[in-house]
């Protein structure tokens, strides 16, 4: 067996502490499996007096994170800390400027600065490994970058945020509405005091960014995820969805394509028979579609100790046993600046809600917006009137372009008819 793994570990929250309980419970099996010992050397946080549940008291501490890729004792450094900038960035940097290996579960610093790592990992010789950055423990970024490498990948599709999985399938399952199960997810732990990363899918489209890179070649993106969250979904539109056969999730999709690279986390309605209705609570799921491989399915949990945790090792032990290639599957040079896809021409079905007065013609008035727009109406309900007065209409359309449904709420927006605003939600295809 050979010489030791040594790690310098930033960042000793929830995932910190995770890796080094697993490294102890499961250290032998992972020294057999990587053909040496992993061990942990030293460690960086922002309190040294914090109790962790974790002995501390034989490794070395550094205040600034930063100095542990100047240790001569430390052969990779995990990075921990969050953040898109600031000292998870600058230890980063540090890391490999210094030739030590980098793993990260940074989705944000990824999304804005994993070119830059990219290229800084490959100018060095070292690893830039980061499975954990998206949907936990599940492997779908070794799944895409090796399992599908030999496939051109057609599309992929994923819930990628288990906060606001968790809330839709709760409000799906009570019939409450969304600020009422959020304040429970926030109870419970599932949400942050401060849940606007999640909820409004910028969490979602920063591992979106990710997944679209290593599928399709392209270099990271963030800027140009259409990014949605799912403050505005009540519990209306999701028992409506049910009633059509579908579930309300929210869904990032990539596809590349002659027109140029599409990237968005929106609420879809999602069919039954399509294997992403069936994903519930906290879990991340993703399916790719590969030309050969055909549809892969990757689901398990997305956040936690553990399952982040079991990402960051598996990475240790894949540089431990000399396994890494580029970041994102093929060189940084290689990676093409794809142009943004115009959305406007995309064509799906859609499900469109509107809060109305309960007077004559209301009807009347969006259905002439709909047929002004060049809007093909498949079927329309009504609801109501409710408690408040207002009446709920749900539309859904035949397949056209997005661009003429965009024109046709335009076209709403200042109706005095309407007492709420108006929600979109394309229909998922099986």
């Amino acid at each position: 067996m050979g010489e030791a793994l040594r790690v310098g570990l930033a960042g000793l929250g929830t995932v910190g502490g995770g890796v080094l309980r697993l490294l102890e419970a499961n250290g032998a099996l992972i020294a057999r499996r990587a053909g040496r010992s992993i061990e942990v050397v030293a460690v960086s946080a922002r309190d040294r007096a914090r109790d962790r549940g974790v002995d501390l008291s034989a490794l070395a501490w550094e205040d600034a994170a930063a100095a542990l890729a100047r240790r001569e004792d430390v052969d990779v450094v995990v990075e921990l800390v969050g953040g898109a900038d600031g000292p998870a960035l600058t230890l980063a940097r540090a890391a490999l400027g210094a030739g030590k290996h980098l793993v990260t579960a940074n989705k944000a610093m990824l999304a804005h600065h994993g070119l830059e790592l990219a290229r800084a990992a490959e100018a060095a010789g070292v690893a830039c490994k980061f499975e954990a950055a998206v949907a936990g423990g599940v492997p779908v970024v070794k799944g895409l970058r090796e399992g599908a490498a030999a496939n051109r990948v057609e599309r992929v599709t994923g819930i990628l945020n288990g906060t606001c999985n968790y809330i839709l399938t709760k409000m799906e399952a009570d019939g409450r509405d969304f600020a009422e199960v959020l304040a429970e997810a926030q109870a419970l732990g599932f949400a942050e005091a401060d849940p606007s990363f999640d909820i409004d899918g910028v969490d979602a489209a920063h591992k979106l960014s990710l997944l679209a890179s290593l599928a399709f070649g392209t270099r990271p993106a963030f800027g140009a995820v259409e990014a949605s969250g799912i403050r505005e979904v009540i519990a209306a539109d999701i028992a409506e969805a049910v009633a059509l056969g579908y579930r309300v999730r929210l869904v990032g999709v990539a596809e590349a394509g002659a027109g140029g690279l599409f990237q968005r986390v929106h609420p879809h309605l999602v069919p039954v028979s399509h294997p992403l209705a069936h994903v519930a609570g906290p879990l991340n799921a993703v399916v790719v579609d590969g030309d050969f491989v055909g549809q892969l399915f990757f689901s398990g949990r997305g956040a936690g100790d553990g399952p982040t945790a079991s990402a960051v090792v598996a990475d240790l032990i894949d540089i431990a046993r000399g396994e890494f290639g580029p970041a994102f599957a093929m060189p940084a040079d290689a990676l093409v600046e794809a142009e943004p896809a115009d959305t406007g021409e995309r064509r799906n079905r859609a499900y469109l809600r509107f809060t109305v007065a309960d007077r004559v013609g209301v009807l009347a008035e969006i259905a002439a917006a709909m047929r002004d727009a060049g809007v093909s109406i498949e079927s329309l309900i009504q609801r109501g009137p409710g408690a408040d007065g207002g009446v709920l209409v749900a539309i859904v359309t035949h397949d056209g372009p997005e661009r003429s449904v965009a024109a046709a709420l335009e076209r709403l927006r200042d109706s005095p008819s309407l007492t709420g605003r108006p929600i979109c939600m394309p229909l998922l295809e099986a």
